[in-house]
This record gives structure tokens, sequence and C-alpha cells, in this order.
């Protein structure tokens, strides 16, 4: 096999080292203004070595599988000037048992990602002729063969599965964007309640509502709770809060939130996205507290990071990044969020996360799909309206979390939450 070749002849200079060889192939359908606009099929193959020479890193990676010689080369060579090594590549450890290869998945035809794709327009348009649509659907394989000097070696085979509508609503100088969609490893996926939820979003922005600037209760849907995970995702990634650049460095075991706010780490979710047995580095995947009754729990490492800092991996290398989120659920409806805002903001989706200073929690976003909530109803769309505030004072303001989480993505599992006041601005 090419990647145990890749270990024999990179081990003749190095005291270590990790290889792996992926192949995947998908085939994706994607309709664009009401019409099919392609059937696409694709492959792809990545190599790669890391190695530990004389106690420094390098690395080297390629498409072309044909060149052993040349990426074991240049991992050597990386490794001259490479940074220190502060970790041993891991013995074999038995992984534990998570599903993320169904072959249900690779029995679906071109033809039939098509249908999905007509039927959920075909859904919207009953709806609303007036909505010009895209859509999409998507299924890939992928392969993968890893080994390392110390042992390990492990074969993993993974599915995905794709499908999702959007639309543009355009009337007069107004235009309204929306839609729904979602992926996994499975084929299980119910392509019309995907269009269903898509025209729920558009039904409540049949009306425009106008809304006043100020501190109000806002209602984050699970789709919605994006607003906050950029700066979660920095703030428990092992290497900001090692380097000190994360706000929650120095806080293990402090409360940070209120305290029915929990997250987790959880990347054994059959068929989640994020899910799988072992990291990119060949440790067994774990599930990994980050907040639990408000407090801070644990961070997420890798190899390197977590020997630079004493602390032990994770299972969340290369990089310290998160697998799938999963937050707590709380013991309100979501209706009933709604039925007790007297005035509020719903938020949906936002533009422009980037903005503020994630790091440190601030954020000041455009809201793209948002509702104004009135006396326990919501009345219509918001427009030209944004959203500022920091991630970890919202945080501590949580007045209900809903009693039914959703996927939202393929990655992050949460219910609704309301924060008591954020800063609402409108134009």
């Amino acid at each position: 096999m090419i990647v145990n070749r890749l270990i024999e002849k990179v081990m003749r200079k190095a005291q270590g080292a990790q290889a792996y060889l992926e192949q995947s192939e998908s085939t994706n359908v994607s309709f664009e203004n009401d019409k099919l606009k392609s059937v696409r099929s694709s492959q792809s193959t990545g190599m790669g070595v890391k190695v530990i020479v004389d106690g420094k890193i390098g690395s080297s990676h390629t498409t072309d599988i044909d060149d052993v010689d040349g990426v074991v080369g240049r991992a050597l060579e990386a490794a001259e000037f490479g940074s220190p090594a502060h970790f041993r590549f891991p013995s074999p450890q038995e992984g534990p048992d998570v599903k993320v290869y169904d072959g249900a998945v690779l029995r679906v035809t071109k033809e039939e990602m098509v249908r999905i794709g007509e039927e959920m327009m075909t859904l919207v348009k009953g709806y609303n002729p007036d909505i010009l649509l895209s859509a999409e659907a998507g299924r890939g394989v992928s392969k993968s063969h890893f080994v390392n000097s110390a042992g390990i070696e492990f074969l993993t085979e993974t599915t995905s599965f794709a499908a999702g509508v959007n639309g543009q609503w355009i009337r007069g100088t107004d235009i309204l964007w929306a839609g729904h969609g979602f992926g996994w490893k499975k084929r299980e996926i119910d392509h019309v309640e995907i269009a269903k939820k898509a025209i729920e979003l558009f039904k409540m922005a049949e009306r425009i509502a106008q809304i006043r600037s100020g501190d109000m209760p806002v209602i984050f849907t699970p789709e919605g709770m994006n607003v906050f995970l950029l700066a979660l995702r920095l703030g428990f990634n092992g290497k900001n809060v090692f380097l000190g650049s994360s706000p929650l460095a120095g806080k293990l075991g402090e409360k940070i939130s209120d305290d029915t706010f929990a997250i987790i780490d959880n990347p054994l979710l059959d068929y989640a996205s994020g899910s799988g047995t072992y990291d990119g580095e060949g440790v067994p995947h774990q599930v990994t507290p980050l907040i639990e009754y408000g407090i801070v729990k644990n961070f997420l490492y890798d190899l390197d990071t977590a020997g630079r800092a004493g602390k032990k991996t994770t299972g969340n290398g290369v990089g310290c990044n998160p697998t799938n989120l999963v937050i707590k659920e709380g013991g309100t409806p979501y209706e009933e969020m709604v039925k007790n805002t007297k005035e509020g903001l719903l938020v949906h989706d936002v533009l422009g996360l980037g903005q503020g200073n994630p790091i440190s929690g601030e954020f000041s976003v455009n809201v793209q799909l948002g509702y104004k909530i009135e006396n326990g109803e919501i009345v219509g769309r918001v427009k030209d309206v944004m959203l500022a505030g920091n991630t970890y004072e919202a945080l501590k303001r949580i007045v209900a979390i809903g009693d039914k989480a959703e996927w939202a993505g393929g990655s992050l599992l949460a219910p609704p939450i309301q924060i008591a006041r954020l800063s609402v601005v409108a134009k």
C-alpha cells in the first residue's frame, strides 16, 4: 500500500512519521433560476506525510499518488526548518464504534437527485410561483488509509448526502432570500420537509414590519445560533487558549454563562457531518463537555498543542477544532418563547459574521433573515437591521432555551435560545 511505502521510506531518516491517502468521488445536481443547471461527477485524491526529524516537524501533501519520493523528500526538507515537536506519534488505541457509512447513499442515482430537486422546487412554487428558485442534491463517498510509525493503521470509508432549496422573492425594490437545506452521512433525508421549512420562512416574511432601534429580547433559531458559534469555536480552541488570545484562557472551572446553558463537542453521533472514529492524527474521538451549568469544563486540543500546554489531546486534531457542537435542550417550547415576548426580534440568518472582533466575542452583523415579534406574535420580516453585542455577555442573559434541538447544517445540533436583551439597530 502507498501509505506503508511512505512510512518505510521516510523512517530511514525520521524518528517518527504518519501518512495518509484519501480518495473521494461525488455527484452533484444543481438547479438555478428554476432550471436544471448541471449534473456533475468528480473525483479527488490527496496524499500526505508528517515527520519528526531531530525533534522538528515537517510535512508535505500532494494530489499525485505517484509522487512518493517527492512528498517524502519535501517533508524531510521542511523538518530542517520546522517548529519543535512537543509530542510523539500515538500508539494504537481502539476507537469508538461510530456509523459514518450508509450504502444506500451510493445507490442514489443522478435521476433520483434530479427528481429530488424538482420536487422541492415544485412544492415551493406551489406556495408562490413568483419565487425564483435554486436547488441542489449531492452524494459522495471517501476512502482513507492512515498509518503511523508507532503501529497505527486503519481504513475508513465515509458517505455523505445533502439536499436544499433556496429562493429569491423580488417585490419592487424588496429582495428576500430564504431557504433550507441539510446534509450528513446518511441517505435518510426528507426533502419534502426541507421544502416545507423553506416555505414557512417565506410565509413569515410575507409582511414587512418596522422595528425600532434599541435593546430588546432576541430569539435565535438553531440556524441563528451561528451568531455565537464563531466566538465559541475560537474561544475553546486549545491553541488560542495556550497562546492567551482566547478570552477563556485561565477560566477553566469558572462560570461564563447562564447556568442553564451547556454545550459539548460530540464526534460520536451516528452519521453527523463531524463524526468519526479517529481524528486526523490517529487519536480516538471522544465526547468533550465544554460548558456545563454555565461553567467552563474543557478546551479542545490536538497532539502538538496538548504537548505544548502540558495537557492531553482531546482527539481534535489537526487544529484543535470542534467536530459536532451540541447545545443542551431546555424546557421552553419555541411557541411559548414567542408568546411571552411583547416586543423583540427573531433571528434566523445573518451576514458578516467576521465583523467585530470574533476572538473576543464581539459581533456586529446584518440580519439577513429576521422577524419582528409583537405582542406574542411574529408580525413580519424586518429589513435593514443590524444586531450587535458580545457572545459571552449574551450567554449570561439567557432567559429561555427551547425544548427541541434541531440540526442546523450537519454539525450543529441546537434548540432555539432567547436572550433577554441585545442591541438592535434599525436604519
